[in-house]
């Protein structure tokens, strides 16, 4: 395997000295670059997904298009459901469907549990492969739903404002509630353990909807599981959590075995690390929408961002994915501005 030419990512994961913050973007790989539109044109989404050399190729064009510190593999949340036994489609512009939804204590019994890493054999190969092409040049990301967001999903069958199906089945059947998250968690850390057998450095687990919950509800149905997760997973790699929305979580979770903790807009970062003690390294916040604007007003923007944050225990990224609209040379602006950073 190829020594890591730079480890900035990690470094900062492990809180020591940076010359700078290392930079990445959520959803990188993928709508807003030309020559992923041109592949999407070509194969549908999980063809995408489950085609290695496809998945590689998405992975790696930020690396050398934007210039980012990490590659983050191009996969989807809902390729855990899937495993599970569920039926998920992608419709292009429209997100995923899920028409099976789970309703009974029957429907939980029938998802399957084991194997997980085995169905998910597809990211374990695009994985592999991606490492191999990077030889070295940045560290490879590994990432998987939160099992609260993966309930969303599996009970409301799609994208929603509210979830409020989700959360009635939360609120209404909580035994059966925590014997679905607790079937999501298991099968999740087989699988965030297999990706990082199979080559990732770093796991992610993105939670994306937390935000739905008052903190009560987020300390009952998503935190449990976040931490079971965090505590499985970090023996073999550093785990970042990312539980959009959630800021009132930050202080339990800057004290959990993740080695970072993602933000999104809703906070700043004086706030952040006033609640954290700045005992966890912190990664965000950027709104994307702001991608939108003039690379002049992008990269003042930034370094205002990371003069909030400070350099140590800090990476640079936004507070949620990137937009399908956002110009490839704003994308750019962000990274070439962490990387001026006190220069």
């Amino acid at each position: 395997m190829s020594e890591l030419k730079n480890d900035l990512l990690l470094r900062a994961l492990r809180g020591e000295e940076v010359s700078r913050p290392p930079v990445w973007m959520m959803r990188q790989a993928g709508r807003y670059l030309p020559d992923y539109i041109k592949l999407r044109e070509k194969y549908d989404f999980f063809t995408r997904c489950q085609t290695p050399e496809l998945a590689t190729e998405i992975t790696l064009q930020p690396i050398d298009q934007v210039g980012v510190d990490a590659a983050i593999i191009f996969s989807d949340i809902l390729v855990i459901p899937q495993a599970m036994g569920m039926e998920v489609l992608m419709e292009e512009g429209k997100g995923p469907l899920l028409p099976n939804v789970i309703r009974t204590e029957a429907d939980i019994d029938a998802l399957i549990a084991t194997d997980i890493p085995a169905r998910l054999d597809y990211v374990m190969k695009a994985l592999a492969l991606t490492k191999r092409e990077l030889n070295g040049r940045v560290p490879l990301i590994g990432f998987a739903g939160a099992p609260w967001t993966l309930l969303c999903y599996m009970v409301e069958g799609k994208g929603s404002k509210s979830f409020d199906k989700a959360k009635q089945f939360c609120f209404s059947n909580t035994e059966l509630a925590h014997k679905l998250l607790q079937k999501i968690t298991d099968a999740t850390i087989e699988y965030l353990k297999a990706q990082i057998e199979a080559g990732a450095d770093v796991v992610q687990v993105f939670d994306s909807w937390s935000g739905m919950l008052g903190m009560a509800d987020f300390k009952a149905f998503a935190q449990p599981y976040l931490l079971q997760i965090s505590d499985a997973v970090s023996k073999h790699a550093p785990v970042i959590l990312f539980p959009k929305g959630s800021w009132y979580a930050l202080q339990d979770l800057s004290s959990s075995s993740a080695a970072g903790l993602g933000l999104d807009w809703s906070i700043t970062p004086q706030l952040a690390r006033q609640i954290t003690e700045n005992r966890i390294t912190l990664q965000g916040n950027y709104d994307p929408s702001k991608l939108l604007t003039t690379p002049a007003q992008i990269k003042k923007e930034v370094k205002e961002m990371i003069d909030g944050f400070g350099t140590k225990r800090y990476i640079a990224n936004l507070g949620h994915g990137i937009l399908p609209n956002v110009p490839v040379d704003n994308a750019k602006a962000f990274v070439e501005a962490v990387k001026e950073y006190g220069q």
